[in-house]
């Protein structure tokens, strides 16, 4: 929501406008053109593990909200068709991104590959993935071994743990005043 892709300068201030409706912040980006966008799922607090990639497949010119929620006329290919080298080099990059802004628990972090040079550009790290039968983040743990069920058992017990971490440094903190 709030996302358009701008070809002139009206194109642009009509999207600045629409941004605006859902956010005081406005991000401006550089597009990259010719992309196949390819989704990855991290899971952990301070030894995370990122899930085989998936594909989307959007049925617009790009992975709408309208193409996701509302006509549901996207496609997702799991796992991801891709070299095992780039496989690889897509998960290394979502666990670096995920620790490089201390996540945890859980997050989808979403990638575009350019289709003529293979570039691997890091497009968004989502820490409020969605979780509904038609969302990405628990079709790449299923994809990769793991049911819903443990899944959200899974998820369920690094909370308690960052939790308890939490307590811990807090309790701490008081001790030493």
């Amino acid at each position: 929501m709030g996302i358009t892709k701008c070809r002139s300068r009206s194109d642009l201030q009509e999207g600045l406008l629409e941004a605006a409706l859902y956010d005081r912040r406005v991000l401006i980006e550089r597009g990259v053109a010719n992309v196949r966008e390819i989704e990855v799922s991290v899971m952990g607090n301070d030894d995370p593990r990122a899930s085989v990639p998936g594909e989307v497949l959007p049925s617009r010119e790009f992975y709408s909200y309208e193409s996701k929620y509302v006509d549901g006329t996207s496609g997702l290919l799991i796992p991801a068709p891709l070299p095992q080298e780039t496989t690889s080099r897509i998960q290394d990059l979502a666990v670096r991104a995920y620790k490089a802004i201390d996540a945890s628990g859980m997050a989808r972090v979403d990638f575009f590959i350019d289709k003529d040079s293979g570039e691997v550009y890091l497009n968004e790290l989502n820490t409020l993935p969605g979780f509904t039968k038609i969302s990405m983040y628990p079709k790449l743990w299923e994809a990769s071994g793991m049911s819903y069920t443990e899944l959200v058992d899974r998820l369920i017990d690094l909370a308690l743990q960052r939790k308890a971490d939490r307590a811990r440094i807090s309790h701490s903190y008081r001790s030493q005043q």
